[in-house]
Order: C-alpha cells, then structure tokens, then sequence
C-alpha cells in the first residue's frame, strides 16, 4: 500500500471527497478510469495483484490522496483484507468500479480446466467479492454505484472464447440481480460492454482485420470507456442496465 501526497485537492465539484475503488486500476481501461476520475476530484485506491504497477499508476494521478493496494480478486481473503484496509485508512467507498480481468481464447476442445477456472474465479468471482466488500462500506454512506466492465462477447458470444464469453454474460447477470437487491439502498450496479479496445488484452489482434467489422472503423481507447463509466457512476437514476460502448462492433455481431 502506497500513500501519495501532492498538491490540495482542486475544488472541481461533488466528486472532491468521494473515493472510488479501481479493481484492475493499473493497466488498460482500470487506469483510464483512475485518472479521469482522479482529474475530477476523487481520491482513488488502485487495486492490482501487481503493487509496483499500482504505485506507478497512483503517482501518474492528478489531485492528492491517492492509495495503491495489492490484491488478487479471485482470492476471497485477500479482497476482504484489501477491503478492510482501504475502510479503515481511506473511509467509506462511494464508487466501486471492476475492470479486473483476463483472457485466454482458444477452442473449448483445447481449452484446459485450470484456464476455465482462472478465468471464471478473476472476471466473475472477482467482481462478485469486490462488490460484497464494497457493499459493506457504501451502505454506511447511504448510497454509491458500481460499474462492472463486461464485454460486447458476453451479450453476443464469439467462436474460441466460450470460456471468457460465459464469464462476462455471468457478470451481466449478477449485476442485474445485485442491482435489484440493492436499490433500495441507493445503490446503483450497472454494466459497461466494451468492444474492441486498444489495451493489452487486444494486442495481440491485428488492428487491420479487426476494423473492417466495426462501423466506426476503427478500435476504442480506455479513454472512451472511461468517460462512459463515469457517465454511469455520476447518473442517479440509472441502475440494472448495460451499457455497449463498442463502436457499433455488435451490429455485426
């Protein structure tokens, strides 16, 4: 755990005190999402499993207060101690935002047991412990709102991630049915189904090919996805719902 001090806060609005949670907060859409919400006032506490890209993000942030913690979400102890840390060094969480994830496509024929497992324990397990966590802490604020990064393949599925497909149509799932659960607390869940994003998950795909089947013609920055978690963090009558931010990728899907 990192505490970086800097310059006072600059007084930009409502988000000055709140502090946000970023799961996965220090590589790709995570870190678009730490920095945009740290540019408008919030105190952010990165989560990584790795500490050193965590403390590199935090410094990367504009504002003062930020936290990194190192964290595995899969692991059910390490998400409640985590958790612990940032209530009792940090305060209460008004923003929960779970972009922690991996991916491994191939084949289910050739596709082993123990990458299943990974990938159902970090993108849905994960997501499911953080938000328990989180839970704890917003209730106390009377209110908060959680953003799940999905993908457009859990809504529309995709030949050779069976495995990571299932995973994210679960996270649709959950969300919806935490949403309901918790409304009446005013607490807001709502998913972000992305598409085709430049981060390192995609870089392994050839931009080229890849842009003839979006409408836009071209791949999504973090920064876009970002902007849209914070359109749905920010939005006080919006919950349960999924928001596709692909370029238009899924209408020819």
């Amino acid at each position: 755990m990192t505490l970086v001090d800097r310059d006072e806060l600059r007084e930009n609005g409502r988000g000055m005190s709140r502090l946000c949670v970023v799961c996965g907060g220090s590589r790709g859409i995570g870190r678009a999402v730490s920095r945009l919400l740290a540019e408008r006032g919030c105190r952010v506490a990165v989560v990584s499993r790795n500490q050193d890209a965590a403390n590199a993000t935090v410094l990367s942030l504009a504002g003062a207060d930020h936290m990194a913690f190192r964290c595995d979400v899969s692991k059910g102890e390490e998400v409640q101690k985590t958790f612990e840390m940032i209530q009792k060094t940090c305060g209460n969480i008004s923003y929960l935002v779970n972009a922690a994830g991996i991916n491994r496509d191939g084949l289910l024929l050739r596709t082993r047991p123990e990458d299943m497992v990974a990938l159902l324990h970090t993108n849905l397990l994960g997501s499911m412990l953080t938000c328990k966590a989180a839970l704890r802490s917003m209730l106390h604020t009377q209110g908060g709102a959680i953003v799940n990064i999905g993908s457009v393949v859990g809504l529309k599925g995709n030949a050779g991630q069976c495995v990571y497909s299932a995973s994210k149509a679960g996270l649709e799932g959950f969300t919806r049915s935490l949403a309901k659960e918790v409304a009446s607390r005013s607490v807001r869940v709502n998913l972000l189904a992305p598409g085709l994003i430049r981060t390192d998950m995609t870089v392994g795909l050839r931009e080229g090919e890849g842009v003839r089947t979006i409408p836009l013609g071209r791949f999504g920055e973090p920064e876009e996805v970002a902007k849209a978690a914070l359109f749905l963090l920010e939005s006080p009558y919006i919950t349960g719902q999924v928001l596709v931010v692909d370029g238009g990728l899924q209408l020819a899907m």
